[in-house]
């Protein structure tokens, strides 16, 4: 498996919305939009979108979106009490990320930026470079070098950042307090809490993609099935039927696929309608 530089997400799932990106660069969201985080019907142009999760234990419908942009600019909305959003000077960007209260970018030389709410260094990032891909969970950042090892800071209560030792890394993704790695040979690894299940990933194989929720994990197998584990409290891992699917996003409490047709699935979690997608298509597929 070859190491994908700087991907672009088109499809994001939050807390409580979903966002995704169609053919023509556009932008269509659903689910909770108390802080206006589903704003994204004025976006153009875009490449990549990402949204931001909390875990159900913090009781706050709060999230952002954000979107990069073509021209390697990058747009936001939504809750913006610590900052997230404040994005409107970054350029050269090729990816970003979004945590609980902040935002991450990756520049295309390889470092990284951040906004938003640093109280556990979770920001922390303007020492990096080589790095390939950003992923923020909610209270720590994960970082891709391109030498396929992978760096973390914020919150390591649960040993969510101990990361230092991993090697031969293609994708990273990053949930309330775990941290999930695909390596190149389609295996899969995690540290971090594991009281729900969410790590136990050791015995997956033929994965070419991962997705993190708070406290669920799923893997996209080659020929387009999911495997999941972890919280299933709402249906979120309920994914074993689904078939052709070429892209995962994983919100706090809902899971979404897109399939090979542009059309997207949906699992989990609706009490805000995040998951009535059912009439989305013409999503953009993922880069190659």
């Amino acid at each position: 498996m070859k190491l994908k530089q700087w991907p672009k997400n088109t499809i994001a799932a939050g807390r409580r919305h979903t966002v995704g990106i169609q053919a023509d660069g556009t932008t269509i969201a659903v689910g909770d939009n108390k802080q206006g985080q589903c704003v994204v019907s004025g976006w153009f142009e875009m490449a990549a979108v990402a949204a931001g999760n909390v875990h159900m234990a913090t009781n706050t419908g709060n999230a952002h979106t954000v979107g990069l942009q073509s021209d390697g600019t990058v747009v936001a909305v939504g809750w913006n009490k610590d900052g997230q959003c404040d994005t409107g000077d970054w350029h050269d960007m090729v990816a970003v990320s979004a945590g609980w209260r902040r935002t991450i970018g990756l520049k295309s030389d390889g470092t990284v930026v951040a906004a938003g709410r640093n109280t556990k260094g979770q920001c922390a990032v303007s020492g990096w470079h080589d790095v390939v891909a950003v992923t923020a969970g909610d209270w720590h950042t994960v970082g891709l070098q391109a030498d396929g090892t992978v760096i973390a800071v914020g919150n390591n209560r649960y040993h969510q950042c101990e990361v230092g030792d991993w090697r031969g890394i293609v994708s990273v993704a990053a949930g309330y307090l775990h941290t999930v790695a695909l390596k190149s040979d389609g295996t899969v690894q995690a540290v971090g809490q594991t009281k729900a299940g969410q790590c136990q990933v050791s015995g997956w194989r033929g994965i070419v993609a991962i997705a993190v929720g708070s406290s669920h994990t799923v893997g996209l197998q080659a020929d387009g099935t999911l495997v999941a584990t972890g919280w299933n409290e709402y249906g979120q891992c309920n994914v074993s039927t689904w078939h052709d699917i070429v892209a995962v996003a994983a919100g706090c409490t809902h899971t979404i696929g897109l399939r090979l047709d542009g059309t997207l699935i949906a699992v989990g979690n609706n009490d805000y309608g995040q998951c009535d997608i059912q009439g989305w298509h013409g999503i953009r597929l993922p880069e190659n």
